[in-house]
This record gives C-alpha cells, structure tokens and sequence, in this order.
C-alpha cells in the first residue's frame, strides 16, 4: 500500500491517538493537530501528502479548515471524517473540493482504501510531467485530428466555405457534424448572419413544415398569429438541417422546391417567400439505402450533396485521442477552476476502448471521470465506460494497458518517421516524457 505523511486533525484525544495507532501500523508517518487553528500552524512545516480532519471542532471547523488550505500553494487533498452524517455537511464538504467524506464510526478498512486511493493519485500527479498539456489549448469550436481524414475534412471547409454550395455532412451520432457545419459557416462570408440549426428527428413530423417555413393566422387549430419559420430566421445566414435522412418522402418534396427555387411557402400561405440561407445537412443515416427503398427522394439527395463530407468514427483515428484528451480537460480545467491531468494508464483505457458513441462519449467520460477524480488527476479507477454511462470502471491488467501504450506510441513514431518532438506534440506530452517512454518500453527510433 502507498504510504505518506498524514496531518491528522482531531479535538478527541482518544480518537486521535486510536487513529494515530492505526495510520502508524500501516507505515504512515502521522502529524497531529488538536485543532483546526493548530493544524494550519503545522501545515507548512509538515509538508502533509494528505490531510485527514474531523468536521465539528472547538474554533475553526472542518469545512472552515478545508476552506482555508484551498488558498495553499500546494494543496494536499483533504478527507473529512465527521460523526454527524448529515446531507448538507457531505454536499458542503464536496463542494469545498474534499476528497472523501467518511462517517464515524470509522470503517478502518474503509479509511484505508480511500487513502490508498488518494495518496495512489498524490504520487500519479508527482509523476506526470509539468510540460505535458502545456500547449495553448485549441478554442472550443474547433475541430481536433491529425488523422489523414481529418485533414481531408479541414481542405474540404477551406474550398466550399466561400460558396454557398449544399453540403451534405455524414458520420455516427457523436463525430461532430454539427460542429463541421458551424465551421462552414463561421469560415464563409456570411459568418456575421445568423446560424440556425434543426434537428428533423427531434420535431414531431407534423410541426416540422411550420418549424422550417413557418405560418399564417389561422392556419391551422392554435395558429393565433403569424410565425416566422427557420428559414426565415436564418437570413442570410446558413441553415443546419440536422437528421434530414429521418424526414418523410412529403416534406422532401417541400426541401427539393427550397433547393431548386430558393423560395418556400409558409403553411396556409399562398404567395411563397425568398430565401438566401446557405443548406447544409447531416444525417447518421445510410442514404443510399434509403433511397434503394423508396424512403429518400433520390433527386433530393443529389441535390444536397453537392460537396459530401464524411466524419470518420472515433475508433477509426484512435491516434487522434490523446489530442482530443489534452483538448477537452483543457476546457475541463476552466470549467472547473482546477488543474485535471491524465495518467498514462488512464490515456490507455481510453486508447483500448471501441467510443460507440464517438467524440461526444469521450466528452461525457472525462466530463464524469473529473468529477469523480477528487485531486487533479484523472487515473484508469475514475474512468467508467459503456452504452449506458454505467458507474463501472473497466478493468485492464498492467500488461495490456502497456501493449496498447507502446503500440500507439510505436505507431506515432513510425508515421512520423522518428521525429521526436512531432511524436511529442501528436501525442500531447512533452519530449522528455516521449524519451522516458520510449526507454520504458525499449523502442528504437
């Protein structure tokens, strides 16, 4: 079990002793504090790896003493043991950023763990290197890849961003076919007008021709007044018709005269209206063989991809994760106004995991791992994965999470023909990092 130095804070001087017996025998070494005052007197000279306090004390109390090591140049982590069980004690407790709550009496096995755990991840950020992540981060609204795909994906935006050509965006639920579409318009000269975004599948099918090309008074039972549809509300701007391959045969009658024409007809209408919007579309679906099957207008789906752009499946450019991880705990860390950094074993996990659900799911797990991670660092425990976000941590033995490390670090040196410092930056870590690696595991480069 990992051992280190434990400031322990306790107004009960049996408690304390019977705690200070027990951390001893376990190869801690304990300092102890009568008070929360006291504790603070001892912080700086005692240098603690962990802080373990009792919440209700004479003076300055737990909660009170957590508050005030927040402030510390170099935080440990803080577990609070209380005997008053008590929701708001835990929340507050939480929310001040402890790292566990434990209730008296104390499941010494219990306390054990979870110091095992948290002093596991005090060594795990001593570990990590100060450079790795360093990079300016990359804005939320921008696409993150060196996959060949990937590039194909950013000169495709760069030559169809100045016209207003159709594009039809494909890819799984997950891959970001929004965000390409908010690319395309914010890189087009229309950046300025408005961008309006419809999800077909969400908008029941018979509201969806009002949603689009809006109504008259009266056209229909609680149509009170005249409304203005999307198209109308995108302007001059572009238009994102998202799940298009999930309309009827009907409404892509209506779509085919808004792309032949540029014109619609609001419903109970009879003088039809201009339209300037560029039309972008995405679907997660097989269009093609909709159309073998009578489901999709074959006219209509020529007309909308002009210029097809086609998101390749998170699994398919698993060298792109590491990037996409250093990117998201970017955001992750001004969210939550803490550092958040990665274990290797952890960037393998994510390495050897199939993403069904794409960029999105990978958002989700390190969004869900950040909050369970109570110190700044992210370890393979935290992470839970599955269809159903289930609070279930995956297990790999030490072996297969170091083939799946040293295959993807051998594989980015290969592609780059050795080039240390480009391997460094694709993989998100610095270079020395990369040559301790690379000694690790005995690759020749």
């Amino acid at each position: 079990m990992q051992t280190g130095r434990i400031l322990l804070v306790e107004d009960d001087a049996a408690h304390r002793e019977t705690l200070r017996r027990h951390l001893s025998r376990s190869g801690h070494d304990v300092v102890e504090a009568e008070t929360g005052e006291a504790a603070l007197a001892r912080f700086a000279g005692a240098s603690p790896d962990l802080v373990l306090t009792d919440v209700r004390m004479p003076g300055l109390s737990g909660i009170e003493l957590l508050e005030r090591l927040r402030v510390a140049e170099a935080t440990p982590p803080v577990i609070v043991m209380t005997a008053y069980g008590d929701m708001n004690s835990a929340i507050e407790a939480m929310k001040q950023g402890a790292y566990d709550y434990l209730v008296k009496p104390l499941d010494l096995d219990q306390l054990d763990a979870s110091i095992a755990r948290c002093l596991d991840e005090v060594r795990a950020a001593r570990d990590l290197d100060p450079g790795d992540g360093a990079a300016e981060p990359e804005p939320d609204d921008s696409l993150i890849g060196a996959d060949p795909r990937m590039i194909d994906i950013y000169k495709t935006i760069g030559a169809v961003a100045e016209h207003r050509t159709p594009v039809l965006i494909r890819g799984e639920t997950g891959t970001g076919k929004e965000l390409i579409a908010r690319i395309l318009h914010r890189t087009s000269p229309r950046a300025n007008a408005p961008f309006v975004a419809v999800n077909c599948a969400a908008v029941p099918e018979g509201l969806l021709e009002s949603e689009l090309f809006g109504h008259i008074r009266g056209a229909f039972t609680g149509a009170v007044s005249d409304r203005k549809g999307r198209f109308e509300l995108a302007g001059s701007g572009t238009i994102l018709l998202d799940e298009v391959g999930d309309t009827t045969t009907a409404f892509q009658s209506k779509l085919l005269r808004v792309l032949q024409e540029r014109e619609f007809l609001p419903v109970g209408a009879e003088q039809p209206r201009r339209t300037d919007a560029r039309i972008i579309a995405a679907t997660h679906q097989p269009v093609e063989k909709l159309v073998e099957e009578g489901r999709f207008r074959e006219d209509l789906y020529f007309r909308l991809r002009v210029v097809e752009i086609s998101v390749p499946p998170l699994r398919e450019r698993r060298a792109d994760i590491p990037l996409l991880v250093r990117h998201i705990l970017g955001r992750l860390r001004a969210e939550f106004g803490r550092e958040i950094a990665i274990t290797d074993e952890g960037v393998a996990a994510l390495l050897a995991y199939d993403w069904p659900g794409n960029v999105r799911e990978l958002e989700n797990a390190l969004t869900r791992a950040a909050v369970h991670a109570r110190g700044s660092v992210i370890t393979v425990e935290h992470i839970s994965l599955g269809r159903e976000g289930l609070a279930v941590a995956p297990t790999y033995d030490a072996d297969s999470l170091d083939a799946v490390q040293r295959a993807h670090v051998q594989r980015i040196l290969a592609r780059l023909g050795g080039n240390k410092s480009r391997a460094a930056e694709a993989l998100g870590i610095s270079r020395p990092r990369l040559d301790r690696i690379i000694e690790k595991y005995h690759l020749v480069v």
